[in-house]
């Protein structure tokens, strides 16, 4: 009876295969790839304008992006972490930030350095690194269809109350040390008028 049922499941998964084809892309993996393109966009436009507060708001559609790929990855809580950590919070402590130092608004001469191509030599090694990493290291990892879904509640917060509570905490005082010292640097220019 149990191998009559797993024939007919194989015989589902064969048909269902050759009617969408191998490489056959469904709506959400094209969602996925567009929201992707978006995404990266954005980040390059991030880290290329010469404006500091566009760069801050392009890093809102940047993180908001990724938001929605955990979304289409059906990691819903990881999801609004990331819309209410990063986008709520960091990048509005980013935009205070440069209000409260005075940052120039509109084009600045200091945001362009002739160290671009430099820049840009780090930025690939660092990204092919890191791919390098993330591959090595991934490479043998198998899912467990059995156990609890990834991404889940539970699953994220077993593993982030376990392993990963110090880094948390250690990002909330070294933001909590960004936010003052703006503030620190705003008070010095007031007092020196």
């Amino acid at each position: 009876m149990i191998l009559a049922a797993q024939a007919a499941q194989a015989a589902q998964a064969a048909q269902a295969a050759q009617a969408n084809g191998f490489l056959s892309p469904s709506g959400v993996e094209i969602a996925f790839l567009l929201v992707g393109l978006v995404t990266l966009g954005a980040a390059l436009v991030t880290v290329t304008t010469r404006q500091l507060v566009h760069a801050a708001l392009w890093l809102v559609v940047a993180l908001g992006g990724l938001a929605v790929e955990y979304l289409l990855l059906t990691a819903e809580f990881i999801a609004w972490v990331q819309v209410l950590i990063y986008v709520g919070s960091v990048v509005v402590l980013l935009l205070f930030g440069l209000m409260l130092t005075k940052a120039p608004i509109g084009r600045s001469p200091d945001a362009d350095s002739g160290n671009r191509p430099v820049a840009l030599a780090v930025a690939l090694a660092a990204a092919a690194a890191l791919v390098w990493v993330v591959v090595d290291a991934f490479r043998t990892t198998w899912i467990d269809l059995d156990g609890a879904v990834q991404g889940s509640t539970e699953v994220t917060g077993a593993t982030l109350f376990k392993h990963w509570v110090l880094p948390f905490e250690a990002l909330s005082v070294l933001l909590l040390a960004a936010l003052v010292g703006a503030i620190v640097l705003s008070r010095k220019k007031e007092q020196e008028r």
